[in-house]
């Protein structure tokens, strides 16, 4: 009997840039529709030639208007908003074929990402008699999932085309508030989501201490 010991790289480290958006009360009904420039510093702990472990730190704008809806009742209500997340993501990518850059021939694959995040982001909290609102920070956990396409570069590089989508359990991305009277509007039971599309830069390294056949 032998150990067998992959001799891929361990680590991974890089970085994700892409456009952003949101779907809501607010702006067009699209769900994949990036209107934003967002970014994401990542790491992952290869575990084998299928499966990682990932975390990502993403910085996350989303803005939409009512213009830019084909609903005409939203296009006559006029909303617009902006706003930032700031998002931590943990989870784990599939591989559906071996990927292995030490290798010739495993050098790229579809995957699948199934990840929990956390994110921080801005709330309306009140309004003020001159039809201003005071605002405050909110935290809040979002089910992420994406697909994504990885292959080598050239030596410890490889590049990723990569979709991710987040279902929240908010409504006020946009500022829907019920709190405050004139941010009371859309359809109070179904939450947001955003999203982001991009490619990703990483660098690989940190191999595995090569395996030893046991002595009988």
């Amino acid at each position: 009997m032998f150990t067998q010991v992959n001799a891929q790289y361990l680590n991974e480290v890089g970085f994700i840039v892409g456009g952003t958006n949101y779907s809501g009360d607010i702006g067009n009904e699209f769900y994949i529709a990036p209107n934003k420039v967002g970014a994401s510093l990542l790491y992952k702990r290869n575990i084998n030639s299928r499966i990682s472990i990932r975390s990502t730190l993403s910085y996350i704008p989303i803005s939409d208007s009512d213009a830019k809806s084909s609903n005409s009742i939203r296009q006559e209500r006029g909303y617009s908003f902006s706003n930032t997340l700031y998002e931590v993501a943990v989870g784990l990518e599939f591989n559906y074929f071996d990927y292995d850059i030490t290798t010739s021939h495993l050098i790229a694959t579809p995957y699948l990402l199934f990840e929990f995040a956390g994110f921080y982001y801005n709330v309306a909290s009140s309004q003020t008699n001159n039809n201003t609102y005071n605002y405050s920070s909110k935290v809040s956990y979002a089910i992420p999932f994406g697909i994504g396409f990885k292959s080598k570069i050239a030596r410890n590089y490889a590049f990723a085309l990569e979709l991710r989508a987040r279902y929240t359990f908010e409504d006020d991305l946009d500022y829907n508030n019920e709190r405050v009277s004139n941010l009371r509007f859309g359809n109070p039971n179904t939450n947001d989501w955003y999203f982001f599309s991009g490619i990703s830069f990483v660098y690989s390294f940190g191999r595995p201490p090569c395996a030893v056949p046991p002595q009988y």
